[in-house]
């Protein structure tokens, strides 16, 4: 496999596809997904997660509300990782995640996932190498169990670039709709963002079972593209139907 490294991938689309065609197909693709849930809902036989990971800014809330408007919210669920609470920490590391893992039928979406716990104590230095390895470790064989148990994973990472990430974060400060979102802990992690480029490398390159999808996101209407694409490129080779009901004469 390819080393991934992602001081050389554009945060930007490609050249070959317009904004056009890129929101059109979306709003195709979005219907798809829509068919696709009721089968997935009707037939309980697999389950879906999608991971979303990125730094500050990078469009996690805006690929949620976007890729997945068309969703029926009886099947579906989103989950935001923030900083654990006191009842999290008293467990491992692993428990808040795993309770939240959905059922056969269900999407899942993470907004930030158990990653966290590599990557905050990794840029921070709140945990020792030995620490963070025994936790991806402990990761990979979590992912694993659920690939087995019939859930679909799916992991995304958006590359947003450091312009773009400011910019982001500037206008949080000035704009109504936003303003709500604006943090001061925000900037202070932009700081930190080299370190934070590294972590991540080394995650997508040791990604276990489930392999990560690198998103460029500098441009909103293309990483909700290259997303909804990918998802329904990866759902295509399940066997997800209607399940046949006998009719009683």
């Amino acid at each position: 496999m390819k080393k991934i490294n992602l001081r050389k991938i554009s945060s930007l689309p490609p050249s070959g596809i317009s904004e056009d065609l890129a929101r059109s197909k979306s709003q195709e693709w979005i219907k798809k997904l829509t068919v696709i849930q009721q089968k997935l809902y009707a037939q309980r036989q697999f389950s879906v997660l999608v991971i979303i990971q990125g730094m500050d800014a990078s469009g996690k809330d805006g690929a949620v509300k976007n890729v997945f408007s068309g969703l029926n919210p009886a099947g579906c669920r989103v989950k935001s990782f923030k900083k654990p609470t006191e009842e999290e920490e008293a467990h491992d590391f692993l428990w808040r995640i795993h309770r939240e893992c959905p059922e056969k039928g269900m999407i899942q979406i993470f907004n930030r996932s158990q990653y966290e716990d590599i990557l905050v104590p990794s840029v921070h230095q709140l945990a020792d190498k030995e620490e963070l390895l025994f936790r991806l470790k402990a990761i990979h064989h979590f992912e694993e169990l659920l690939v087995k148990s019939n859930t679909i994973v799916l992991k995304f990472y958006l590359h947003v670039s450091e312009q773009e990430q400011r910019k982001r974060i500037d206008e949080r400060k000035t704009d109504p709709h936003k303003r709500w979102k604006y943090q001061k802990a925000d900037i202070i992690e932009t700081r930190h963002r080299e370190r934070y480029m590294e972590v991540y490398n080394d995650l997508l390159n040791n990604p276990g079972l489930v392999p990560w999808h690198v998103v460029p996101a500098d441009k909103n209407w293309y990483k909700n593209y290259l997303i909804l694409k990918t998802i329904l490129d990866t759902l295509s080779p399940y066997p997800i139907h209607y399940p046949q009901g006998e009719i009683e004469d």
